[in-house]
This record gives structure tokens, C-alpha cells and sequence, in this order.
């Protein structure tokens, strides 16, 4: 395949962005969470081309992208009433919803499910070029298969280059980690199934009833027979390096890297714990949300400095906090060290 060709979020790029997807091409879209890998979720043939450009497993779902209640309702049935509440509340921004699905979906978006996963995108360029191709976008994230999700141009280029027929740059996402992921259990009971911005506090705002589903902290590799969301079974955003996930306060944290000189090693810390710090270090924020935009881009940065090791200073498992730490569990392979 050609060069991947780079657009602009001009009107005009914007159509021939929707042309490609209207002829069965693939194209990368900016959303606020990260950049997707966009088809026109009816065409079977073009969702196959993005599973067979990120190298994806046919049994992990995908997420379709709407733009109104309305498209959802062509897709999705015996929607429940409390999906409607939470469509209200957090519509258009990074929550996805698995529903019934209609029998429209082709079995390939959702991985032989009954069942459908669907976002309303908030970012303008993903919401444009849907209202413009006129059905819902399937939308895995841009990157091959199990490295770190992009959150930015280069990353995109640096995995889809020749794999692809074009991405629309949008700038870095403002969230930086993938939409949260939540099914209903029953009447007014939600369980989440990959954490994401949009918190467990922020949804018992709405329902009555938050699970959070005991794959999500799990520290070691969970036994997932049907994967009902992205992001359940597989090892996922990893980078080149090997990485170790260390739960410790810096104090704790520094005694466990000392013991572990080696070649290549480098670590991942909070802003706050750079001054005097006496090893190699990247800085990934200090805040759950600043390392939620960050730490995709630093898991990439290791590669690009040729990192070995790279040692991740944890962070907080509540709120936004338990997005990171979950997409740190995965990028670790379940190596994880309490110090």
C-alpha cells in the first residue's frame, strides 16, 4: 500500500476523509480519547481492513461511533431506560454502552456477540466525518495490535504507514486513555468493563448501582472466555521495553529500583518526584488526568530512547487514576511488584 496521506481538519480534507470511508477505505480520525481506526461499521469488508491493518483478533469487539440517539436506535435494541439517562448526562464524550444489537451490525464489529458497543465521539473532525459518510464508524484504536493506543499524529504515521489509506490530524486527545466500557446487569445496575475518563462516582451520579468488574485490577492475566469489551483479554498497549509496575511511595519506590541496576533501565515517575532523583527518569504528570493524557506518548518515548527496562512509579486506583493503572497492568504483562 501507498504512503499513508495526511490531512487537515479542513471542510475540504474533511469530505475526502468521508469519500475514502464511503469507498470502503480505512482512515485514522482524532476523537478526545485517542485516534481510531475508522470504517463504515456496515461494510464487512472494510472492518476486516482494520483488523487486518492493526493485526487484530476477530473474537475482540469493536466500538461503532454515532452521532445522534437516533443512528444508536438503528443499531442497538431493547435499549435500557437507563441508557438513555447516562446518554443525557455524558453524551457526546468518552463512555461506551454495550446493548442488544440489531441484526443490521455484521458479525465482525462485534465478534460474534449479540451484543453491540456504542460511543457518541465529542472530538468535532470524528463527529464531522460521520455525519458526513452518513453511518456509525467502527473505531479500535490506530496502533497495531497490542503496542501503546496513539495519541497523536506521529504515532499514528509511526504504526499505520503503508497500512492505511490516510489520517486527519487533529492535534494530541485531550483525555489520552480509551472510553470507559460498561454494560447493564440489570435495573439501574451498570458494571464497568475497561475504566476510562468517565469515573464509577461520576455514573452513580446517574444509576444506582456501579460494578466494577474484578478483571480490571486483576494482577494477573484474567481467564476470559467471551470478551464483551475491548481491552478484557489480550495484552495490550505495550511497548518494545519491558515494564514493571511498581506500587510504592517514592521512598519505597527508589529502594526497589536501587536494587535493580541494570543496562537500559529507566523510570517513569510522577512530576512531583523529579527533583534529586537519582536515577534515569521520564515524567508522566502528577495528577490522575495529566498521566492519563501522558502515558501513552511515554511508554512510546522508552522505545524511542531504546529503554530496556522501564520502571513505572504506580498511580492512584481511584478515578481517573484507575484508567492508568489498569492500561499500565496490561502494558506490564502483569508484572507487578508491591514495595
Amino acid at each position: 500500500m501507498k504512503d499513508i496521506i495526511c490531512l487537515t481538519d479542513s471542510d475540504s480534507d474533511l469530505e475526502k476523509a468521508a469519500s475514502l470511508l464511503k469507498s470502503g477505505n480505512v482512515v485514522a480520525l482524532p476523537t478526545e480519547t485517542v485516534y481510531g481506526l475508522a470504517a463504515d461499521a456496515t461494510n464487512r469488508d472494510a472492518v476486516a481492513a482494520v483488523f487486518a491493518a492493526k493485526g487484530r483478533p476477530a473474537d475482540n469487539p469493536l466500538i461503532i461511533h454515532v452521532t445522534t440517539l437516533e443512528m444508536m436506535e438503528q443499531y442497538a435494541e431493547d435499549i435500557p431506560r437507563s441508557a438513555y439517562r447516562l446518554a443525557e448526562k455524558f453524551w457526546p464524550g468518552p463512555l461506551t454502552m454495550i446493548l442488544p444489537k440489531k441484526s443490521i451490525v455484521p458479525e465482525i464489529v462485534t465478534g460474534g456477540l449479540d451484543t453491540v458497543a456504542v460511543r457518541m465521539p465529542s472530538h468535532p473532525v470524528m463527529r464531522k466525518v460521520i455525519d458526513l459518510v452518513g453511518k456509525p464508524l467502527a473505531a479500535p484504536s490506530a496502533n497495531l495490535s497490542g503496542s501503546p493506543s496513539p495519541t497523536t499524529l506521529k504515532h499514528v504515521k509511526d504504526d499505520m504507514n503503508g497500512r492505511i489509506a490516510a489520517v486527519v490530524d487533529g492535534g494530541e486527545c485531550t483525555v489520552g486513555v480509551e472510553s470507559t466500557v460498561i454494560c447493564f446487569d440489570g435495573y439501574d445496575s451498570v458494571r464497568i468493563l475497561r475504566p476510562g475518563f468517565i469515573t464509577a462516582d461520576d455514573l452513580r451520579k446517574v444509576v444506582d448501582e456501579v460494578i466494577i468488574d474484578e478483571n480490571i485490577l486483576s494482577d494477573v492475566v484474567p481467564e476470559v472466555k467471551e470478551v464483551r469489551s475491548p481491552g478484557m483479554k489480550y495484552k495490550h498497549y505495550s511497548p518494545a521495553a519491558r515494564v514493571v509496575l511498581v506500587c510504592a511511595d517514592i521512598e519505597g519506590f527508589k529502594k526497589y529500583v536501587a536494587s535493580r541496576k541494570e543496562a537500559g533501565m529507566c523510570c517513569l515517575i510522577y512530576d512531583k518526584d523529579a527533583q534529586n532523583f537519582p536515577f534515569n527518569y521520564m515524567t508522566y504528570g502528577s495528577d490522575s488526568e495529566e498521566q492519563a493524557k501522558q502515558i501513552f506518548s511515554r511508554l512510546r518515548e522508552a522505545d524511542e530512547k531504546g529503554v530496556k527496562t522501564l520502571y513505572v512509579r504506580a498511580p492512584k486506583k481511584d478515578g481517573v487514576g484507575l484508567a492508568v493503572y489498569n492500561r499500565l497492568i496490561r502494558a506490564a504483562g502483569y508484572e507487578v511488584v508491591e514495595s
